[in-house]
């Protein structure tokens, strides 16, 4: 990309850029810390929980997870993050 197809913030950026005036934040390392063990936390499997459902269900959520490669308690558990976080969309 040219400099003459950049809009006049993203010219003013690059030069900044290019005149070596960024700098790495202090707290780089505590911040990046922080921000992996929120990711770890985020992802952690370390409550167990015991449901009852439909053998047909369950029967269906074990073909959906073998179609899709993964086990089925993976399946379960990603649609109910999913559903918590406001993301499972229904089908049209």
């Amino acid at each position: 990309m040219s400099k003459t197809t950049l809009t006049k913030d993203e010219r003013q950026l690059l030069g900044s850029y290019e005149n070596d005036e960024w700098r790495s934040t202090v707290k780089r390392k505590t911040d990046l810390a922080k921000y992996r063990e929120m990711a770890r936390a985020t992802f952690r499997k370390d409550k167990r929980v015991n449901i009852r459902i439909s053998e047909k269900d369950l029967i269906g959520i074990q073909k959906r997870a073998l179609a899709e490669g993964i086990p089925y308690q993976t399946l379960m558990s990603s649609i109910l993050h999913k559903y918590l976080a406001g993301t499972l969309v229904e089908k049209a």
